[in-house]
């Protein structure tokens, strides 16, 4: 058996390091799938480290030259996407797999452009301008993944993008304290008339972590949407993702149930529930065969333009 080509070992090693839950669940697909998932992780963690000065994953920092930065990485990626320049892993992993599946640059371009709202310093007045973010940086992955594992149907397409919306939502559950030391709301500054402006200072409180409630809330219609699409892939492809969406809906379980305190530390899965996670997430992958109609799903939630 031949090595895998360096891009892959490099990916490899990046969503290890970068991802525990999302490692999990990849283990589970087909090889031949696995490998350009694992890839264009690989490229989307590089490119959110680039931008939040992050090393796989770690708590964003603040960052010397942030449009500097983006300008690079978008360049990079237009690079990648139209040339056949040689370039680092990361890049020439994405190159790699968006011509395999022959993705629209817009995708990869819209990833970029949610950082650049980072960058700019975008505020977040209403629950849609954070959905907005959320999309941009999350359910656009989700879409570039589905399409990776060989959907082209546009109802399915829009299931993955809930799925990363979802996801998007429980991350900024779970890190509004680091995202403030950082001067980073992503929290609609509606839902926080009244309470004091959130800062490097701000302590867990009952009324911010009623905020936080309210989000993962408004996260599960997503993950409900998300599941309806699990009949569009392959059943191994389906159980990866089920367990991926069940072991990350985990986190905001946790967050729910450890109260005001469990803000002060970053909330995660344990191996053991990871395990748990992927049983179930077989369970539904199977279930999912006989799913409802998919374009009867998710009617109300935001739709990707």
């Amino acid at each position: 058996m031949t090595s895998p080509a360096p891009p892959i070992r490099e990916s490899e090693v990046a969503i290890a390091a970068g991802s525990q839950s999302f490692a999990a669940a990849a283990k589970l697909m087909p090889r031949a799938i696995r490998d350009d998932v694992v890839m264009l992780y690989a490229w989307c963690r590089h490119a959110d480290d680039v931008i939040d000065g992050q090393a796989l994953g770690s708590a964003p920092e603040l960052v010397d030259n942030p449009a500097g930065r983006l300008a690079a990485l978008r360049a990079d990626t237009l690079r990648a996407l139209n040339s056949d320049d040689p370039m680092s892993p990361a890049f020439a992993a994405l190159r790699r797999v968006a011509r395999r599946h022959d993705f629209p640059a817009d995708w990869p371009l819209t990833l970029i452009d949610g950082f650049a709202m980072d960058v700019e310093g975008r505020s977040y007045k209403t629950i849609e301008d954070t959905l907005d973010y959320a999309y941009h940086v999350a359910g656009i992955v989700g879409v570039m993944m589905a399409r990776v594992m060989g959907v082209h149907d546009p109802q399915a397409l829009d299931r993955a993008c809930d799925l990363g919306i979802a996801f998007q939502l429980t991350n900024i559950a779970r890190d509004v304290l680091d995202d403030a030391a950082i001067g980073r709301v992503y929290l609609p500054s509606e839902w926080l008339t009244g309470m004091p402006p959130l800062t490097a200072a701000t302590a867990p409180s009952p009324e911010l972590h009623a905020v936080v409630l309210r989000l993962l809330d408004l996260a599960e219609p997503y993950y409900a949407s998300a599941w309806q699409g699990l009949p569009a892939l392959p059943l191994r492809a389906a159980w990866s993702i089920a367990s991926a969406l069940r072991i990350y809906r985990q986190i905001g379980i946790k967050i729910r149930r450890g109260g005001p305190a469990v803000m002060a530390t970053r909330a995660g899965t344990s191996g053991s529930a990871k395990l748990i996670m992927a049983f179930i997430g077989g369970v539904d992958a199977f279930r999912s065969r006989a799913s409802v109609s998919r374009a009867e799903c998710g009617s109300s939630l935001f739709r990707r333009p």
